[in-house]
């Protein structure tokens, strides 16, 4: 009778039981690093000032201070900065990933002339420095009447995450099958029909991706909103922190409490979506 053959042991060999061991020590250490600075931005939005400069900085405050979230929230204007923040990064986000889905689509599934300079200059714009260019758009928006309006920041993010943007997309959408195009257009599609119902619900996962990343950015812009906004209604989180600097004092557990808010956003979503991110960037990395 012919034995079976014989299952392999190699997995589990004292050789790789080890390097399983070392690989999960080395993910653990890494995994520390990365939060430990949330660990002390949290102990530090719970200190007063004499208990910052006082006691360990890695120390856990005895008394936590959670008045410090109160302050920031009611006298320290931080829920107007939040909603602003949130407003803006959702609106910008939004133009930015269907204006990218327009430019992309144009360029990778039609034919003109122009296409291939359209694709060069947008990836040339990636090259642009931010702060080489805030005095043309200082002048520019200063001359269009949009200097401490929103409007000059949400067209700043879309300006500077569209490069980028497309550059994601790109590779999805030169995956996308010729033949799904051809039958929708036998079928009596038009262009519009075509790119809205069917091409679009495909490139869900990029879209998810490309968001996720304007997101971010846009949350955490802090250059763009310091220069053409002075108006203390129209600030966001990252400028708003601001306040609590004095000529004379500065409250630090409340600029810790304000920086904690500033995250959580971004935190939460990336912890949720953080699966989305691989998936679009791995179903665009190969052409073909």
């Amino acid at each position: 009778m012919q034995g079976l053959p014989l299952r392999s042991t190699a997995g589990s060999s004292p050789i790789g039981a080890a390097g399983r061991a070392v690989l999960y020590i080395v993910l653990f250490i890494i995994a520390v690093v990365q939060l430990f600075p949330i660990y002390w931005l949290l102990t530090f939005s719970l200190k007063s000032n004499q208990q910052i400069f006082s006691s360990h900085p890695l120390s856990f405050p005895l008394q936590p201070k959670w008045e410090n979230y109160e302050k920031v929230w009611s006298a320290g204007n931080i829920g107007t900065y939040f909603l602003n923040s949130l407003w803006i990064t959702v609106v910008a986000t939004l133009l930015t990933v269907v204006i990218a889905s327009f430019a992309t689509y144009a360029i990778t599934r039609m034919n003109w002339k122009l296409s291939k300079l359209a694709l060069g200059m947008i990836m040339v714009a990636m090259m642009i420095p931010v702060h080489s260019t805030l005095i043309p758009l200082y002048s520019m928006f200063n001359f269009a009447h949009l200097i401490d309006h929103p409007l000059s920041i949400i067209i700043s993010y879309i300006a500077f995450n569209l490069p980028i943007t497309v550059l994601i997309m790109l590779g999805f959408y030169y995956t996308i099958p010729r033949e799904i195009e051809e039958a929708a257009v036998m079928d009596g599609s038009s262009i519009h029909r075509l790119v809205l119902t069917i091409i679009f619900p495909m490139t869900g996962t990029v879209v998810a991706t490309t968001g996720i990343v304007n997101m971010i950015y846009n949350w955490n812009e802090f250059i763009f909103v310091n220069t053409f906004i002075s108006s203390n209604e129209l600030k966001t989180l990252t400028v708003g922190v601001q306040n609590f600097i004095g000529q004379y004092t500065t409250d630090w557990g409340a600029i810790g409490a304000t920086l904690m808010i500033s995250i959580l956003p971004i935190l939460i979503a990336f912890i949720f979506l953080s699966d989305r991110i691989v998936e679009g960037l791995a179903a665009g990395s190969i052409k073909g």
